[in-house]
């Protein structure tokens, strides 16, 4: 072409090109949705379902129980009291009236502390009665709590652990009788094993302890029917 026909046609070749660009573009653009519409209706989401389920902890069984104990004994108006786990000789011993020279102070029975720059003397507590001492220093009478956690004994073996739970209830106050123990040993024992009707088999114990006490209801069987033995969920 001669300089005065691009002049001419050049304008026009250029909306041309811009003509059919655009009109592929828009094609181009129809397509597009026509397939995302097709989509949309073939894969629908129902978002009515549930997310799928992440992975869960679940609490420890002895946590569990624990807690089963001390919701029960709530109920039956009891507090909960906590103490140490390395404890002053004087408090897992001799507030408990045993004497220095009894055998559940050896060395072989109780892991002891290293002593203290002022000569006091700490084990790991062997019980949960250090609680009780605490507990009746603290507060004066009416005083009803138990007393939850874990405690410390220089035994193991196929049938015993070194650390192992206890729960200790202590109840102070005008009238308390042994009828009120009995009482609160079987409605535990119902709540706990979740049955209606036990049957409590009462008779004499040996314990080390010289603690003044009656060890007969204390040592109680419950009989229950098998099918109440079972895991819970």
């Amino acid at each position: 072409m001669s300089p005065e026909e691009r002049k001419v046609q050049g304008p026009l070749l250029n909306g041309l090109r811009d003509s059919i660009s655009g009109a592929i573009a828009a094609r181009k653009a129809e397509l597009a949705d026509a397939a995302l519409e097709a989509r949309l209706k073939t894969e629908t989401v129902d978002v009515s379902l549930p997310p799928r389920p992440a992975p869960q902890g679940s609490v420890h069984p002895i946590t569990q129980v624990l807690d089963e104990i001390t919701a029960i004994f709530a109920d039956m108006g009891f507090a909960v009291a906590e103490g140490p786990d390395v404890e002053y000789d004087d408090y897992n011993f001799t507030k408990l009236n045993i004497p220095p020279d009894h055998p559940a102070r050896q060395m072989q029975d109780t892991f002891y502390v290293a002593p203290q720059p002022d000569g006091t003397s700490h084990v790991l507590r062997t019980h949960t009665s250090p609680v009780q001492v605490r507990a009746m220093l603290a507060q004066k009478p009416p005083i009803r709590v138990i007393s939850p956690g874990r405690t410390y004994r220089v035994d193991s073996d196929a049938t015993h652990s070194p650390m192992f739970h206890q729960v200790e209830a202590l109840v102070v106050d005008e009238g308390i009788h042994l009828g009120h123990l009995k009482w609160t040993v079987e409605e535990f024992c119902k709540a706990f094993f979740e049955i209606d009707e036990i049957e409590l088999r009462r008779g004499p114990a040996f314990s080390h302890s010289p603690n003044p006490a009656w060890n007969g209801i204390c040592a109680a069987t419950v009989r229950c029917r098998q099918d109440h033995l079972r895991p819970r969920q």
